[in-house]
Formats: C-alpha cells, sequence, structure tokens
C-alpha cells in the first residue's frame, strides 16, 4: 500500500519552510521577543505591550534595553580564526615554559663547558650574598631553634607528669 498524505498537511509543511527560522528559547522570551519587535515595528505602544508582559512601563523599557543590546550583540562579527579557551591558553604557555626551561638549562650546560674549557674558575658569589656552604650562622640558628622547641617540649611534658593528680609513668 502506498500512504499519501493529505493535502493540507503538505501545504501547511511547505509554508512551513517559509520565513525567518525561530531561535529556540523559552517560552517567556519568546513573548517578550515578540512584544519588543511588535513595539519597534509600530504595531503597538509600549504600555500595550507592558500590560500584555505583565510588568510596568519602565521594567518594559529595561527589557526593550537588554533585548536591543542582545540584538547589537549578536549583530557584531565573530572573530575570525581559532579561538583559544582559558584552557588551550594555559596549556600552550606552560608548554612554552618547559621549553624555554629546557633551552636555559641547555645555555647553562654549554657556559659551563665553554668555562671549562678556556680553564676559567667557577664564578664566585656576588658580595653580600652568601653561598650556601658558608651560610654557617643558619645553620647555628636551626640547630638553636630546634633545641629551644625540644627543651619547651621536655618542660611542657615534666609539667604535665609533675602536675596535681599525675600519676608516675611505670617503667614497662
Amino acid at each position: 500500500m502506498n500512504e499519501t498524505m493529505p493535502l493540507g498537511d503538505g501545504v501547511a509543511a511547505k509554508n512551513k519552510r517559509r520565513g525567518m527560522a525561530v531561535p529556540p528559547g523559552g517560552r517567556e522570551a519568546s513573548r517578550l521577543a515578540a512584544c519588543v519587535l511588535e513595539v519597534l515595528a509600530g504595531l503597538r505602544t509600549p504600555a500595550e505591550a507592558a500590560q500584555e508582559l505583565g510588568v510596568s512601563l519602565p521594567r518594559y523599557y529595561q527589557l526593550e534595553q537588554r533585548a536591543l543590546q542582545g540584538l547589537v550583540a549578536a549583530c557584531t562579527p565573530a572573530r575570525r580564526g581559532r579561538v583559544m579557551s582559558a584552557e588551550s591558553e594555559n596549556a600552550r604557555l606552560r608548554r612554552d615554559n618547559e621549553r624555554l626551561t629546557r633551552e636555559c638549562q641547555r645555555q647553562q650546560a654549554l657556559v659551563r663547558l665553554a668555562r671549562q674549557a678556556a680553564g676559567l674558575a667557577n664564578p664566585v658569589a656576588k658580595p653580600g650574598k652568601e653561598s650556601v656552604s658558608g651560610s654557617k650562622k643558619r645553620r647555628v640558628r636551626r640547630m638553636v631553634r630546634g633545641q629551644e622547641a625540644a627543651r619547651r617540649l621536655r618542660q611542657q611534658a615534666e609539667a604535665v607528669s609533675t602536675g596535681p593528680g599525675a600519676e608516675e609513668p611505670s617503667a614497662g
């Protein structure tokens, strides 16, 4: 059996294809857009549109302004070419950083080799900055800080163990 569509359905389907395609959106958004377009076309007054939407006249003007801003924003030409997202830009910067770090390390190694080949000594530290081996002051201070912390902990432990109601520790 060959099923055919009734003539009325085919004509309606054909008429549907004419005109502008309506962008998807919510029911309220479509009502608002239709009212704004009707006001701009002169088919109704702003007061009538505000009444149909159930908003005050000042609120209608705010909505109309927002709709026009959206229209203008949608009409601005899109940037040509690839648009970089924040994640892809971040990944590109990380790759560049890694590449430049490797290049810097390579250059430093070449400088060291060139200095060794020329028989030059290693560069000395700048005055005012101590080298790692000459930082005895730091090491002493760290040790003193460690000893001080240990002394405080022992005092605290003794105060707790000799305080009122403290039991003698058992030997085990």
